[in-house]
């Protein structure tokens, strides 16, 4: 039978926030107002935090960079992105983890809020095949369409996480029935909802809320990057 490994993202494989770190990115290359946009950076990832981000707003906030530059524009500026901010924060205890799972000929997974026009690259140097990320919507061509500045379709995030997860499982021909196992790792109380559909729960680097939930469902607590 089938093993399933799920990923978060951010704080979970990364030591940072992707989405968070291109927002100051943005603002660093002088592509966006510098004072509104890193006061309103700062206050989304609070609240998101917090457990009390209104998904919408945040991504009418963050998306429309998306839609002011062309995909080309983009793509140069997510290579810096890359060289500048990610691989300096890539751990060899991540890629140890997916690759325990990649030898276990699990099928691997990562699912993230942050949008996949950010996170695709970041997922693609872990070697994962498979991504479910809130999808920005794009005119045209998808890959090389530009952005609209809207979100397509449910946001992967919170109950959206269970939603996309179960319509992708769908896909691949699969369900939560038919998997020996299902595990997924995550630092976020905004996971929780995703987190108790698997039968292995790992809360990974996790934030207090989520320590607190996993000392009360005896959940195993993985401190990635201690």
């Amino acid at each position: 039978m089938t093993q399933l490994a799920l990923f978060d993202l951010d704080h979970t494989l990364l030591p940072i926030d992707s989405d968070h770190e291109w927002g100051r990115f943005l603002v660093k290359i002088g592509v966006v107002d510098a004072n509104y946009y890193a006061a309103e950076n700062e206050r989304f990832y609070a609240d998101y935090k917090a457990g009390r981000l209104d998904i919408y707003a945040f991504l009418a906030f963050a998306l429309k960079p998306l839609s002011e530059h062309s995909r080309s524009q983009l793509n140069e500026w997510h290579a810096q992105f890359m060289h500048e901010v990610i691989k300096p924060n890539l751990r060899s205890s991540a890629f140890d983890l997916v690759k325990k799972h990649q030898d276990q000929n699990d099928v691997c997974c990562v699912v993230t809020a942050t949008n996949s026009f950010v996170t695709r690259p970041i997922v693609q140097a872990f070697g994962i095949k498979h991504l479910i990320a809130t999808e920005p919507e794009v005119l045209g061509d998808p890959n090389t369409g530009n952005f609209s500045g809207k979100v397509a379709g449910t946001p992967n995030f919170r109950e959206g996480k269970v939603t996309r997860v179960e319509s992708w499982l769908s896909s691949e021909k699969l369900s939560w029935s038919s998997l020996e196992k299902s595990y997924f790792y995550s630092d976020s109380i905004n996971d929780l909802p995703l987190m108790e559909k698997v039968t292995q729960p790992i809360p990974t680097n996790p934030d207090q809320s989520l320590r607190s939930k996993a000392i009360e469902n005896n959940w195993p607590i993985l401190e990635l990057f201690a």
